[in-house]
């Protein structure tokens, strides 16, 4: 992104008058050390979820996902 319109591009995305393309996501998310669905959690705590989930392992993700399966399935036993 030029830097001379930066500025102005992200005010224009920031009040809804035009929306950045995956292309342009994937950079800004670059830029601010974030994962692309950042951009797409509706609250708080789902964004932060998705930047702890971009942090770890695929090993660790595997753990994850296990865990909350297993978490899932005893609580409708």
């Amino acid at each position: 992104m030029d830097e001379s319109s930066a500025s102005p591009r992200m005010n224009q995305y920031e009040k809804g008058k035009h929306t950045p393309d995956i292309n342009t996501l994937k950079l800004l998310a670059n830029e601010l050390g974030v994962p692309l669905n950042y951009f797409f959690c509706e609250d708080e705590a789902t964004a932060k979820l998705a930047c702890l989930i971009a942090d770890m392992s695929e090993s660790e993700r595997e753990a994850l996902i296990l865990t909350l399966e297993d978490s899932t399935l005893d609580s409708e036993a």
